[in-house]
């Protein structure tokens, strides 16, 4: 009985311990799952949270990048409009230029037919008057063969023969003349007609060229040159002292200033900063610095050339690098350095034929522009600062004269003075020498020929030996030989009155006659 009691107390026991172990497990799992819910919870909090973030910070980017874009967006715009400004500049300069050419033509062609009226009316009242003063001369000479009892042609064959034995006799007597007065004076005499000669050789100086140009590849060099917002072409012309003229003209950038040594550096520059292709204001003040070094050594090696050209020697340092600038330096077209190099070499030959002192005249004729080197940047004629210059290089008085009287500023004290300013009229003068003056040459050959065509029985004209003199050569069945004398003077004449030229000028008018037949 206690056992049965016992067992089924146990059995009780047991099913107890198997209920509330049962309990204790729904109940640890019920906290578990709580646990897992809360830190579910956590995370989706957490997640959201890092959300919001990211979505701010992903605003914040996208605002930041708006904001750049909408100012690179106003600088480009900006950069547009002030071309399209510079662009519409040019565009109205053009407009405005071209009408005032229009309105010039118009100008123009209205005193043409202002001209063409009044020459037609000149031109009938001289066919009037010539209409007049032929019948006149028509009646003189009637009654001159009436009172002469001569016809036209018997007094015009006496006069002409008259005439003829008349001038023969006066060549014979200055011939005469002049081989006696030459036998007497040769040395002196010739001296002063060479000297006096040559000194009506002098000409005036002209203005500088005052650009240069270089050469791209394309719009995108133009681009880099100018830089953002024109920066790098302001570096460029703070550094070089230059003009930089950018304009739409494809593949060219003109370099514009008053000093051609300036000019140069800046050309030099710009090629070598299209060649490296880096174009930023640090990287042009180094090209320029750069240039401008290798510039003075040209100069030094340029002055030293020109020096042992002209056969000079002893120049100070400070000289041969003012020489060597000459380079650079240009009148009415002619190289100033070149030029020097002649005066020296024409004023040491003319000192030897004259017997004055060579080395003084070739030193003096080296440096009588010297002063052109630095024109430009100091004040006073290229005169005073070449005797400023010579006097602080320690010159001889001899030299330094030469170059203050070679332009007639002060009376000359000396040979040599008078020979280097000679040299520098011929070097100046010679035909072709100068720019202007080629010009002017040319036209007074055109000039000497059609004076010759004019006149009746020519048949072929050459002006020959630059000018100095002109060959006509005329037909000999039209012109007999005391005709073509008479032409000759009439010819040397009318140039006289017509044309001015240095020296003189030969007429020489040519009659030849040619017998032909065939041996058969």
């Amino acid at each position: 009985m206690n056992a049965g009691l016992a067992i089924a107390l146990i059995i009780v026991a047991l099913i107890a311990g198997l209920v509330g172990g049962w309990f204790l497990c729904i109940l640890l799992q019920s906290n578990t799952m709580k646990k897992n819910r809360m830190a579910a919870s956590e995370l989706a909090k957490k997640a959201i949270s890092d959300a919001a973030t990211m979505k701010k910070e992903s605003l914040l980017e996208a605002k930041e990048e708006v904001h750049k874009l909408k100012v690179e967006c106003d600088n480009e715009i900006r950069e547009r409009r002030a071309e399209i400004q510079r662009m519409e500049a040019r565009i109205l300069t053009r407009e405005e230029q071209i009408g005032k050419r229009e309105e010039n033509l118009e100008n123009k062609e209205l005193a043409l037919d202002k001209l063409r009226s009044q020459v037609e009316s000149t031109k009938k009242q001289v066919e009037i008057s010539l209409q007049a003063a032929e019948k006149t001369k028509a009646e003189a000479v009637s009654q001159l063969e009436k009172m002469s009892g001569l016809t036209k042609t018997e007094a015009k064959k006496l006069i002409i023969d008259n005439l003829t034995d008349e001038a023969k006799a006066d060549a014979v007597k200055l011939i005469r003349e002049i081989e006696e007065d030459a036998k007497e004076n040769a040395d002196s005499k010739a001296r002063e007609i060479i000297t006096n000669a040559v000194q009506r050789l002098s000409t005036d100086t002209s203005n500088e060229m005052t650009t240069s140009t270089v050469t791209i590849s394309g719009d995108e060099i133009k681009g880099r040159l100018i830089g953002k917002e024109g920066r790098n072409i302001r570096s460029i012309e703070a550094a070089t002292g230059v003009d930089l003229i950018i304009d739409d003209t494809p593949d060219v950038i003109t370099v514009s200033s008053f000093d051609p040594y300036r000019r140069e550096i800046a050309r030099l520059s710009l090629e070598k900063l299209i060649m490296d292709g880096r174009v930023n204001p640090a990287r042009i003040e180094e090209i320029v610095e750069r240039t401008k070094k290798d510039m003075e050594q040209n100069c030094k090696n340029v002055g030293e050339h020109a020096a042992y050209d002209a056969r000079v020697n002893g120049l100070s340092m400070e000289i041969i690098k003012h020489l060597g600038r000459l380079k650079y330096r240009y009148s009415y077209g002619q190289n100033v350095l070149k030029h020097s190099v002649e005066v020296s070499l024409l004023a040491g030959m003319l000192a030897v034929e004259l017997g004055a002192n060579e080395q003084v005249c070739r030193r003096a004729g080296l440096l009588h522009d010297i002063g052109k080197a630095t024109d430009h940047e100091v004040d006073g004629t290229h005169v005073s600062i070449g005797v400023e210059l010579a006097r602080r290089c320690k010159e001889s008085e001899a030299v330094i004269h030469c170059i203050e009287a070679h332009h007639g500023d002060v009376p000359y004290h000396s040979v040599e003075a008078i020979i280097v300013q000679v040299a520098d009229a011929i070097s100046s003068s010679r035909p072709g020498a100068r720019r202007e003056n080629l010009e002017n040459y040319i036209k007074r050959l055109h000039d000497l020929e059609d004076i010759c065509k004019a006149k009746t029985g020519v048949e072929k004209c050459y002006a020959i030996s630059a000018g100095r003199e002109v060959r006509v050569i005329v037909k000999p069945d039209q012109v007999s030989d005391s005709q073509a004398m008479f032409m000759a003077k009439d010819i040397a004449k009318e140039i006289e009155a017509k044309l001015q030229y240095p020296g003189q000028i030969k007429v020489n008018v040519i009659r030849e006659t040619r017998a032909t037949e065939l041996a058969k």
